[in-house]
């Protein structure tokens, strides 16, 4: 029979170590590692007794189902007075305690978070990088600061050698909130039936050399670990208790109680079943496909992007290049939804922060993230949009440091209603709001940066693709039956540059079968003809700010 471990401690007992105005730093992603025991039960003592209160929150990156799991459950007023995250969408209670000004809230860069719980860990001054210059991180725009609350500045612009850089400042931690699946009597923590392994490490140590303590959930105990002892990802001199989960608060994502592919415990041979619809996302996802470059390292954001992946596979090109996820996955096939995160078959998972090195210094060959709304300078913004606060998440790492960037989204926001007829587009309805905007409410991306640094920079809806040029904003390709005017230049607030050699998208994109993509596309010369008389009559155009005709 097992020894009880000596470390072994009840939730409820392990919520009455955790002190009013403490420190708390969570672990997970989305719901993959997140300790949704302990987090409930901290939430249960408060609701009861009061306590503890006016805590600090931080995390790196978005922990919940946009319901109630995850950092839902510290979304009660009174519970929380500081929120530090990466991601906000996922917890809307503290969403709103944000917006409504109740708590100082700051959303700063998923990676630099990352890094800065090592950098705690390692006793270091702050966290320097170039990450999020230029975007409302940048002390000059809004210093990642979400309500007028919030005045402490957490970051600042240095010149380092002539170079501008961030300083992200550090500060105390107090609890650690994290998840493992095995732990021993010494309290040593393996992840056999995990997801990712995320930023564990880097927050046990942080908080243990802040002389914090770390609480550790866990699906089951055992006398011995029979692993190796490389398989041990949280040591025990670093945890103090560990917590007995029961599986309804232990699933493995929060969309999937376990998936034995997530974990590399078998290899998923589950095909495809059947294609998808040919609606605007596939369209969207085809066209991206048509970008990616043989033996590329790739990352997919969530949402719209996650597309090209089940795309790939369709078209057998999923061994063409490797995707990647922030998380940690390297290869095989990204999850979506919920699940997002998790990889199945996949080649290797690292550490969350050893993901964000890779990507800071450049790995990527090319990243496909989402669109919400962009403006003529190229700035996108899919942080912030009125009331509704979604954070940053990875983006501004990953979208800094790409050199080939491309940017996914349907051409307006809302419902919208299209018809693919014989390989052409037709638009019946648009989307009530306007994603090509005069000015985006937030910089998440800042063009003229991109442009400083060189980057290529690519949008791509259904029925229109745009380069980022110096000069702005330039249209180089639009769907076969979509109609220039009153599909595209109507439905921007803006009028964009125009390239000289204006061209169809390919046909293959909107015909129900594969596209073969080892074989050129073709193009009607009659489409072209048509196309080209559309462009070059354009007196209609508002003024001042007429179409401009262009070549990047």
């Amino acid at each position: 029979m097992s020894q009880r471990p000596s470390k072994l401690i009840t939730a409820s007992r392990a919520a009455e170590l955790i002190q009013s105005n403490d420190m708390i730093v969570t672990g997970g992603f989305i719901g993959i590692g997140f300790a949704e025991t302990l987090a409930s039960a901290i939430e249960k003592r408060f609701l009861e007794e009061g306590e503890p209160n006016n805590l600090n929150l931080f995390y790196a990156a978005g922990q919940g189902d946009t319901k109630h799991r995850g950092l839902n459950h510290f979304g009660h007023q009174g519970m929380v007075k500081r929120v530090i995250g990466g991601h906000w969408g996922l917890a809307p209670t503290l969403g709103k305690l944000a917006i409504d000004n109740q708590i100082e809230a700051y959303n700063l860069p998923q990676g630099v978070i990352c890094h800065m719980f090592r950098d705690i860990a390692a006793g270091k001054p702050g966290t320097l990088t170039t990450v999020g210059l230029h975007t409302f991180v940048d002390p000059r725009i809004e210093g990642g600061k979400i309500n007028s609350r919030s005045t402490e500045d957490l970051v600042q612009l240095l010149d380092i050698n002539d170079q501008e850089c961030l300083l992200y400042k550090h500060f105390p931690l107090n609890i650690a909130l994290l998840r493992g699946t095995t732990a021993d009597r010494n309290g040593n923590i393996s992840m056999e039936r995990e997801a990712l392994p995320l930023d564990s490490l880097a927050i046990a140590q942080a908080v243990k050399n802040c002389g914090g303590i770390v609480l550790v959930q866990i699906e089951q105990i055992t006398d011995e670990h029979l692993l190796t002892p490389d398989r041990i990802r949280i040591p025990g001199v670093l945890v103090d208790h560990i917590i007995l989960s029961t599986p309804k608060d232990h699933p493995q994502t929060f969309a999937e109680p376990f998936n034995p592919a997530y974990s590399g415990q078998v290899r998923s041979t589950a095909q495809q079943s059947g294609k998808t619809a040919l609606d605007a996302r596939k369209i969207i996802a085809r066209r991206a496909l048509m970008e990616l470059k043989k033996n590329s390292i790739v990352n997919l954001g969530i949402g719209m992007p996650e597309m090209i992946a089940t795309v790939a596979a369709e078209e057998n090109k999923g061994d063409d290049f490797t995707l990647t996820v922030e998380p940690g996955g390297i290869g095989g096939q990204p999850a979506s939804g919920l699940s997002f995160g998790a990889v199945s078959n996949a080649q290797a998972i690292i550490d969350q922060p050893a993901q964000f090195d890779f990507y800071d210094g450049g790995g990527l060959d090319q990243a496909f993230l989402g669109l919400a709304e962009t403006c003529p300078e190229g700035h996108v913004n899919v942080s912030r949009f009125g009331t509704k606060l979604a954070g940053a998440g990875g983006f501004i790492n990953i979208t800094q440091n790409t050199q080939d960037v491309y940017f996914l989204g349907t051409f307006t926001s809302g419902k919208q209603q299209l018809e693919v007829i014989n390989g052409t587009l037709k638009i019946i309805t648009n989307g009530t709001l306007k994603k090509f905007k005069k000015n985006v409410q937030q910089i998440t991306f800042n063009g003229n940066y991109a442009i400083e640094c060189q980057q290529q920079v690519t949008f791509i809806t259904e029925r229109a693709v745009f380069k980022l040029t110096k000069n702005g904003l330039l249209l180089t390709e639009i769907a076969p039956g979509a109609d220039l005017q009153t599909d595209i230049l109507d439905q921007m607030e803006f009028i964009p540059l125009i390239d000289d050699n204006l061209s169809l998208m390919d046909a293959r994109l909107f015909q129900d079968k594969p596209m073969h993509l080892e074989h050129p596309g073709s193009r009607s010369m009659t489409q072209m003809r048509s196309l080209m008389k559309n462009v070059l009559s354009r007196s209609e155009y508002p003024q001042p700010e007429q179409a401009t005709k262009t070549t990047s």
